[in-house]
C-alpha cells in the first residue's frame, strides 16, 4: 500500500497517509475539519530490493544446477591448464606490417 501526501488549502496542514490505492481520496482535513484537503502528486517511492533472489541464477532449480554441474565436469578440464597460443591463428604477415 502506498503512502500519499496530503495538504489542506484551508489551514496549510500537510501530512502523509498510508492507504490502499482503491481507497477514496480524503477530503476533510484532520486539523481544521474543512473540506479543503487535496492529495499531492509526488515522485513516488523507490523500489527497495532486500534479501536474495534478485539475480537470474538465484531462481535456478536444483535439477538445472545439477545438470549444469555435470556438463561442467564432462566438458571442462581437458586443456591441462595451458593458455592458447594467440599468435597461431593470425596467419602470415602482410608486407608493411611489423
Amino acid at each position: 500500500m502506498p503512502t500519499y501526501d496530503y495538504v489542506c488549502d484551508g489551514c496549510g496542514h500537510a501530512f502523509e497517509l498510508f492507504q490502499s490505492m482503491t481507497d477514496p481520496v480524503k477530503k476533510t482535513c484532520p486539523e481544521c475539519g474543512k473540506k479543503k484537503l487535496r492529495r499531492l502528486i509526488g515522485a513516488g517511492g523507490a523500489i527497495v530490493f532486500k534479501g536474495s533472489g534478485f539475480y537470474k541464477t538465484d531462481y535456478r532449480s536444483d535439477s538445472y544446477k545439477k545438470g549444469a554441474e555435470a556438463d561442467k565436469k564432462s566438458s571442462g578440464g581437458g586443456d591441462g591448464g595451458k593458455k592458447p597460443d594467440n599468435n597461431s591463428d593470425r596467419g602470415p604477415k602482410k608486407s608493411g606490417e611489423g
